[in-house]
């Protein structure tokens, strides 16, 4: 028998090897091996975002990030009425409660600022593919923070001579259902706009619901790996996520809780503990199937980014106490009371772009707002 042709046996030589290629890369992929990693995905950015902004959470900062965002790319905010920064907070949402809402009015890009939750409302004003997360914060600082910054405003905080006080007895300083008080029990539960729950069922449905209402929900106390699944969600680039923090206050005001001050918290705001464990659990799967390795990276290079902006912008290369703030474009609203909100003061010598782009990412949630307004329905001016 003769031997086959040379460019036979090259052939099949050739499909051999190709074969056995394909059967070790494959098999690479089931054990988690380099040929794992595909290329990196393609992808536009997304520009329609319902935000729910859950009070004393974090918030303000991502609000700026949305603000700048879309201020850039000139998108439409759906914005509350003239001089107000909420859309009839605490009452639930109505797509109505947004400035310039109607049949005719230009589809919106953006709803961000301060609303109890009303997913069906929400609805009728932005478009049907877009993009809903908010955040949580573990219920005890949460409480804490609420105490200090709402206390003129809450009957059960204002008839409590100290949070300690309020938190050996908080039934006999509580009220429910009297006006302001809802930020004195469950705050994030009720911004969410979830249902009074009478058993373990009720509460199951309840976080089902949420799932169901929002893609992703970031976590405070690790914000810059929500701001990385955030901007991977998005396909934002990097720099809409470069973000400084807002609207926290001075550290020597943020007293430290005691472990049995958090339980007791917790327990008060047993609501929102229930919420907090169950998006604990879901954001740490996410950041499982991100990659722990990956997610170390992208919390190291966003975190550069924000040294290099504070150092290239800011007057001290961090927040200072509002009086020091000399431009009042920048200076937060200081609420009644003892909390001190920080804020930023822009380094001498900055000019054009740079300083634009810095003075964005230092104004105030307020300010920004306003200067929103003023760029979708004028202020006879054109100054914006």
């Amino acid at each position: 028998m003769r031997p086959p042709p040379p460019t036979r046996c090259r052939l099949q030589a050739l499909g051999t090897a190709l074969g056995v290629l394909v059967a070790i890369g494959f098999a690479l992929q089931l054990l988690g091996g380099p040929l794992r990693h595909s290329p990196p995905r393609r992808c536009s950015p997304r520009t329609h975002v319902a935000f729910l902004k859950t009070h004393k959470a974090g918030g303000s900062s991502v609000l700026n990030l949305l603000h700048r965002f879309g201020h850039r790319r000139r998108l439409r905010f759906a914005l509350p009425a003239a001089a107000r920064y909420h859309f009839g907070y605490p009452r639930p949402f109505r797509a109505e409660r947004v400035r310039g809402f109607g049949p005719r009015a230009p589809p919106f890009d953006i709803i961000c600022h301060h609303m109890r939750f009303d997913r069906k409302e929400v609805e009728r004003v932005m478009p049907n593919d877009s993009f809903y997360f908010s955040i949580v914060r573990d219920p005890a600082p949460l409480a804490e923070s609420a105490f200090s910054y709402y206390r003129s405003i809450t009957p059960a905080f204002r008839s409590a001579p100290s949070l300690e006080a309020f938190l050996e007895s908080p039934e006999r300083f509580y009220r429910a259902g009297v006006r302001g008080n809802h930020y004195a029990k469950n705050l994030q539960w009720f911004d969410l706009g979830l249902p009074a729950v009478s058993g373990p069922g009720s509460l199951r449905a309840a976080l089902e619901a949420l799932d169901r209402s929002f893609a992703l929900v970031l976590l405070a106390e690790h914000f810059d790996e929500s701001l990385v699944l955030l901007r991977d969600a998005l396909c934002w680039p990097d720099e809409a996520v470069t973000a400084f923090a807002h609207n926290g206050r001075a550290a020597a005001d943020v007293p430290a809780l005691s472990p049995a001050q958090a339980r007791r918290l917790r327990r008060w705001n047993d609501l929102d503990w229930a919420l907090y464990v169950h998006v604990n659990r879901s954001f740490w799967r996410r950041v499982e199937a991100f990659g722990a390795a990956r997610m170390q990276r992208e919390v190291a290079r966003l975190r550069r980014r924000r040294e290099e902006a504070s150092r290239r912008c800011l007057q001290g290369g961090g927040p200072i106490p509002a009086p020091s703030i000399s431009d009042r474009r920048l200076r937060p609203f200081q609420p009644p009371g003892r909390a001190r909100i920080l804020g930023y003061q822009l380094r001498e010598g900055l000019s054009g772009e740079e300083r634009e782009r810095c003075a964005r990412m230092a104004t105030p949630e307020l300010q920004y707002k306003d200067l929103l307004d003023r760029r979708q329905f004028g202020n006879g001016t054109g100054v914006e």
